[in-house]
């Protein structure tokens, strides 16, 4: 019996690139799905993204070869995308498009909602104060990730962003709330390569028991692009609103994503904006951006973590530069310190957590980390100027505090910045800091409270105490 919400017309006008124009059947709307029935056995789908008066716009999932005025039939179903949820989808890997791709059966539904989700009620919003460690120096000590922020990675090209993301994932939420704490991953426009490796990374941290993957591979339609991330937003919210789950989702690359908005936009013909991006791009991204955080009432939260690859290495490329005044902070890959073979190469001095305060301090981590981290940030931003300097000039001509300072920024990079894979917990993160501010004078440590330094500054740099 077929499904009396089905329609079915045979009324495509023509056809552009990846989209179909059709008359605009009744009842329908925007975002509705679509079934294109080329001939027996031939079964595509598409999306309803435009309309007006007497036209529908539908972007087909696919290839719209053989697909003819004619013969072809369009069979509307006036329902939006939807996804079955079930908390047995937890350990599933998913299409962009929301299909299981494991060689597993599909999981029984508790619940079937829209994709098309809405962001957070400011008024029902509950403030980000939980600290997550990720085991990350660099972004523990002093870029603090919060539960229920929203942090992007920005990188370059050629960058191991996918690999810090993979160790934040292995790391995050080990602490506590274990059994309560899930990630969802959206791969958008990857390739085949990195979706193995991220495959393999959950499967042998043991994060895959507790994760939902999404992955839209880079030769999958364009469209399926654009679902992806609102799929895993979708599962996401189910996870941690219904079944009050912590839950970290990981969305890379959000700059593929935004490429494939554009290629949309060009064949809708719209008028473009930056870099030929659509208008609405920075209202696109904040509806996927805001649907984390944390509601008043709800024992979970969502933390995002977006990546972006800037083109040509450009932080006021649109999609970083919007995602930057959308999120609360960024962390930012350096290139420099990738060739100085530093992992993560995490450039600490543009990077930044604009939620920090609330998740550090006595109780959440320790109650001298606010001090530590400026202390950090100047001693290292002191010792990168007279490096510039240096290069002017030559060593011969500093200071010696100038050196002093040159030399503290070498150690930070070696031995602070260059952890390589190993998790550090925030406990050694804060020895290690202390440790390499072992060198300067009482005075000196001008960020300093005097009872923090006569607690926990080491006598001598050959004799501090033990971490945890």
């Amino acid at each position: 019996m077929r499904d009396p919400l089905v329609r079915e017309y045979r009324t495509i006008q023509s056809i552009r690139g990846p989209l179909l124009f059709t008359k605009r059947p009744p009842n329908v709307a925007a975002g509705d799905m679509v079934t294109i029935l080329v001939d027996a056995g031939d079964k595509r789908d598409g999306q309803v993204i435009e309309l007006n008066e007497k036209h529908a716009v539908i972007q087909v999932f696919g290839m719209t070869d053989r697909i003819s005025p004619d013969y072809t039939l369009v069979r509307f179903k006036e329902e939006s995308v939807k996804i079955n949820l079930s908390p047995l989808c937890l350990g599933r890997v998913y299409s962009g498009g929301g299909e299981p791709i494991d060689d597993m059966p599909t999981p029984a539904p508790s619940k079937r909602s829209d994709v098309y989700g809405s962001a957070i009620n400011p008024v029902s919003r509950d403030i980000p104060e939980d600290f997550i460690q990720t085991g990350v120096s660099a972004i523990d000590g002093l870029n603090t990730l919060v539960r229920g922020q929203k942090l992007p990675i920005f990188s370059c090209s050629g960058l191991p962003a996918n690999e810090l993301a993979t160790m934040i994932m292995a790391n995050a939420g080990t602490e506590q709330d274990h059994e309560n704490f899930s990630i969802v991953f959206a791969g958008m426009g990857i390739t085949s390569r990195e979706a193995d490796y991220f495959r393999r990374s959950f499967v042998q941290s043991g994060a895959v028991e507790h994760a939902v993957l999404f992955i839209n591979l880079a030769d999958d339609p364009v469209i399926e692009r654009l679902l992806t991330p609102r799929f895993a937003l979708t599962m996401a919210e189910y996870l941690a609103f219904d079944l009050g789950r912590h839950v970290l989702v990981v969305l890379t690359d959000m700059t593929n994503y935004c490429n494939a908005l554009r290629e949309i936009s060009s064949a809708r013909e719209e008028i473009p904006g930056r870099r030929g991006y659509p208008g609405y791009l920075y209202t696109d991204l904040a509806g996927i951006y805001e649907r984390a955080g944390r509601i008043k009432g709800k024992k979970g939260s969502i933390t995002q973590l977006p990546i972006l690859t800037m083109p040509d290495d450009d932080i006021t490329h649109p999609a970083p530069d919007f995602t930057g005044y959308i999120t609360e902070g960024q962390i930012v890959l350096d290139r420099g310190l990738n060739r100085k073979g530093i992992f993560p190469p995490i450039e600490v001095l543009p990077s930044l957590s604009r939620l920090m305060d609330q998740g550090i301090g006595e109780g959440r981590t320790r109650e001298d980390h606010r001090q530590v981290a400026d202390q950090l940030y100047m001693l290292y931003a002191r010792g990168v100027e007279q490096r510039r300097i240096a290069s002017i000039i030559g060593e011969e001509g500093l200071t010696d505090m100038d050196r002093k300072y040159l030399e503290f920024a070498d150690t930070f990079e070696n031995e602070y910045l260059n952890q390589g894979t190993e998790s550090r917990s925030i406990t050694e993160t804060l020895r290690i800091s202390w440790k390499l501010m072992g060198d300067f004078s009482d005075p000196e440590l001008i960020r300093l409270d005097k009872e923090y330094i006569a607690k926990y500054k080491p006598e001598r740099q050959d004799n501090e105490p033990s971490g945890d």
